[in-house]
């Protein structure tokens, strides 16, 4: 897949499928709506496009309000990779553009350097200053500049929509194999391991590499789940996983993500790690002693290192 530059070379008129959209998280909804401009693309001998932005826009224009990622720009570009789209153009996104006109961003960006032949959008899409654009819009538009235009249901899961509100919520409540099944994959935070306060391998016996995530992203509840570790430099490990403000030892702390690798002990201090969630064990809770923590942390390895290894045929 390729990344166009902002301002790089246009496209030839007519020559792209395209999709517009922030696509957090890349979920089964998402990958509906992806689907189809890709197979549109393939059947006319046209390319598969992405325009997406370089943050969410609420970030910029309602800053008090904007939701936690369920991924970062990184992680986006690679589901949007694996979802077979041939190029993603990432437009920046800042108070200049939050003031532009659902029609200027279609003439310059879709059109003007995307070179839609084809637009396909979900159905309730919105774009442009005031949320002013949407499918009808898009349409007239269409009829006007020479580009045909799908909406796309994202579809349901039981009796509601799917999308990333959704997928946040359920995060927020702790259930992260519900969300795994609207993401079709496991949720997944990236971080730096970095220093914690060394109690974990020394005092306890569960030596864990502290995962440092932005606070603009989404992680679940505070609670202790089974996953895994993953990075680029020492592959992938079952874990342990814990969410927690550490109650035993301190009165109050803010969360943090921390993971016991299942059969190795590694230096991993500066890795970039990904952490994904398979399954939530039990809430945080405080012991009475260390001695009470380390017998429930080792019934919690045994459980996730359980889990793991029945879910890695399908991860």
């Amino acid at each position: 897949m390729r990344v166009l530059e902002p301002d790089g070379t246009l496209r030839e008129p007519h020559s792209s499928v395209v999709t517009i959209g922030v696509y957090d998280g890349v979920h089964l909804g998402h990958q509906r709506t992806l689907g189809r401009v890709v197979d549109e693309a393939r059947a006319g001998g046209l390319r598969s496009v992405v325009a997406t932005f370089d943050r969410h826009p609420a970030e910029v224009v309602r800053p008090d309000m904007a939701p936690l990622l369920l991924c970062n720009l990184e992680q986006r570009l690679e589901r949007l990779a694996e979802e077979g789209i041939d190029e993603v153009a990432v437009v920046p996104f800042d108070s200049n553009r939050a003031q532009e006109s659902a029609q200027e961003f279609i003439e310059e960006v879709l059109v003007g350097h995307l070179g839609a032949a084809r637009i396909i959008v979900g159905e309730d899409f919105r774009f442009g200053r005031d949320r002013e654009g949407d499918v009808d819009l898009l349409r007239r538009e269409g009829e006007r500049l020479g580009f045909s235009v799908e909406g796309v249901s994202l579809g349901e899961a039981g009796d509601d929509p799917i999308s990333s509100t959704r997928i946040r919520r359920l995060l927020s409540e702790g259930d992260v194999a519900s969300a795994a099944v609207l993401l079709g994959r496991l949720h997944e935070v990236a971080g730096e391991v970095r220093h914690g306060d060394g109690r974990g391998g020394p005092e306890l016996g569960f030596p864990t590499a502290n995962v440092h995530v932005p606070t603009t992203m989404a992680i679940p509840k505070v609670g202790i789940y089974a996953g895994f570790y993953a990075d680029p430099d020492v592959g992938r490990y079952p874990a342990a996983i814990s969410v927690g403000r550490r109650p035993t030892f301190y009165e109050s702390a803010d969360p943090l993500i921390e993971a016991h690798l299942i059969g190795a002990e590694l230096d991993l201090y500066g890795h970039e790690a990904r952490i994904s969630f398979l399954a939530h064990l039990r809430d945080e809770a405080r012991f009475d002693s260390v001695e009470a923590l380390i017998e429930q942390m080792s019934a919690d390895v045994e459980r996730s290192a359980q889990l793991c290894a029945l879910a890695e045929p399908a991860t």
